[in-house]
């Protein structure tokens, strides 16, 4: 039996290692390996509550608005005003936020997985006459292959005119995500870690000339997610039409939905979001969100087994030379089943919930392809649940514009109570997230966050069941195992962040390979 290991798995936020058994060129097991360890929740203990609204945003640089939007619905929480917040800073809250997601999406397709499916190095061919084209064709052509040359790859199968065009629009990403940052700023004050979201709204104040620099902002994202981004996704999912049948992973899904469509139910779970919260099985069968079944284990993670349970009795005490562990990632579980989290999980809960605009769009999309929704469940299928997911959030942004009330608060008062608890879930651009806390002495007591890469890229739990990737992984077949380019694109369309699952410090005995684009 052979075992390939990629250290670090690269085109991802922060350092992860997978290591793959394999056996006549089909993988027997997989092991998704945290090479680092996050220590936030201890940072925050006996702080002021809140500057857990400031400090968790550092968790990540490149999804610090969901982690603003969860702090803030968290202490909404624990101060009292969850169902108090003005329809003002609701809004606001979901512009900044889908503005951000708009960009990851972007981000996640184009500048990190896109270099799985095309051959940017095809540039060294182009005789056309666009000068940024020709810029990167210069910079190829000096020998300078680094950015654009995966370490495994042999498997491009667009032609050289479908490489040239798909190139130019990876370039054309880096502006459009630009401009969806600049929305967000406009109303969130800057970027990546905004200032807009606190406790008890956004302090931006919604004025007619701010709305209308958001909306010629968002008529430029929507133009390209419709006539480029979502178009490339098809393009390149009938070009490696395999993909839509491997990389399924655990076939079971959980979203805590996202949007806020009302604040007057204090109860985050059964309060009306775009899109719906739930568990969504291979049958397609949509099960209610229960948040009191959430735990997270660790008998495979280096932390002390106490460390288990659930969010709110959750303790953070690492243990680097635990007998049996392999990752700084802890397994969360909904009674003690797996759960793949993300845009899959999203667009499954609202179109199995019945959104009729959410059916038409993935019905649509598949009828193009020629699957049915089960492909979803695959490589692919991720990628083409985020652009599918980018379109329902940007078609529904011109109608929260209008709902704003220009000049009217958008924030309230609180006052912060000398003992309480709170939670806030809501979903990052690649899955659900939550912030839980407990407040005595008007500092914090607790702190726990369970992030979407901590369900995703878990080891094995308590009942040594494999996590979303590692399942993702199995059975998979190897063509060649010294070019294994099929871990990489499975792994990617999860979008992993370590730097999320876990953050802060490099123990003593840690190595982390050398950095090389994979």
């Amino acid at each position: 039996m052979g075992q390939i290991i990629i250290d670090p798995l690269t085109r991802i936020e922060g350092h992860l290692k997978i290591e793959a058994m394999v056996e006549y060129g089909v993988v027997k097991e997989a092991r998704s390996t945290g090479t680092l360890f996050r220590g936030f929740e201890i940072i925050l203990r006996g702080r002021d509550p809140r500057d857990a609204q400031r400090i968790t945003q550092r968790i990540c640089g490149v999804c610090p608005t969901s982690h603003s939007t969860a702090a803030a619905l968290n202490l909404d929480s624990a101060f009292g005003i969850a169902a108090k917040i003005p329809g003002n800073g609701r809004i606001l809250r979901n512009l900044i936020l889908g503005a951000a997601h708009i960009a990851d999406h972007i981000l996640h397709f184009y500048h990190l997985s896109a270099l799985d499916y095309v051959d940017i190095a095809a540039l060294g061919k182009y005789e056309g006459k666009d000068p940024t084209l020709n810029s990167v064709k210069d910079f190829i052509t000096r020998g300078e292959l680094g950015p654009f040359i995966t370490r495994y790859n042999d498997d491009f199968r667009l032609s050289q005119e479908a490489n040239v065009e798909l190139a130019a629009r990876y370039l054309k990403a880096f502006e459009m995500r630009r401009k969806a940052q600049e929305a967000a700023a406009i109303f969130g004050g800057k970027l990546p870690h905004n200032i807009g979201i606190v406790p008890g709204g956004v302090t931006a104040i919604a004025t007619v000339d701010k709305i209308a620099s958001f909306l010629w902002r968002l008529n430029e994202l929507r133009d390209f997610i419709d006539n480029v981004y979502l178009p490339d996704v098809i393009k390149v999912a009938k070009a490696y039409p395999d993909y839509l049948e491997i990389g399924a992973g655990c076939k079971r899904t959980l979203s805590y939905g996202v949007y806020e469509l009302e604040t007057t139910e204090a109860d985050l779970v059964r309060r009306k979001r775009l899109f719906k919260n739930g568990l969504v099985s291979e049958s397609l069968e949509l099960e209610p969100l229960d948040i009191s079944k959430i735990r997270e284990e660790v008998r495979n993670s280096w932390y002390a087994e106490e460390c288990a349970g659930k969010p709110t009795e959750g303790k953070t005490i690492p243990t680097p030379h635990k007998e049996g562990a392999y990752s700084w990632i802890k397994s969360p579980r909904s009674d003690g089943r797996v759960c793949e989290v993300g845009s899959l999980a999203r667009v499954l809960a609202t179109y199995v919930g019945g959104d009729p605009r959410m059916r038409e769009l993935v019905d649509g999309a598949l009828k193009v392809i020629g699957v049915s929704a089960k492909a979803l469940f695959s490589t692919l299928g991720r990628h083409l649940a985020r652009a599918l997911g980018a379109k329902f959030i940007a078609d529904s942004m011109p109608a929260w514009l209008l709902e704003l009330k220009p000049g009217e608060p958008a924030y309230i008062d609180y006052e912060v109570p000398e003992e309480s608890e709170g939670m806030g879930i809501t979903e990052a651009a690649r899955g659900a997230l939550g912030h839980w806390i407990k407040i005595k002495d008007r500092k914090i007591a607790l702190y726990q966050c369970v992030v979407p890469t901590t369900w995703n890229a878990s080891p094995r739990d308590d009942h040594e069941q494999p996590g979303p990737i590692e399942q993702a992984l199995a059975g998979i077949k190897i063509k060649d195992e010294k070019n294994p380019v099929e871990i990489g694109r499975i792994v990617r369309s999860f979008d992993p962040c370590l730097a999320c699952a876990v953050h802060l410090l490099s123990p003593k005995g840690t190595e982390i390979g050398r950095v090389q684009v994979c």
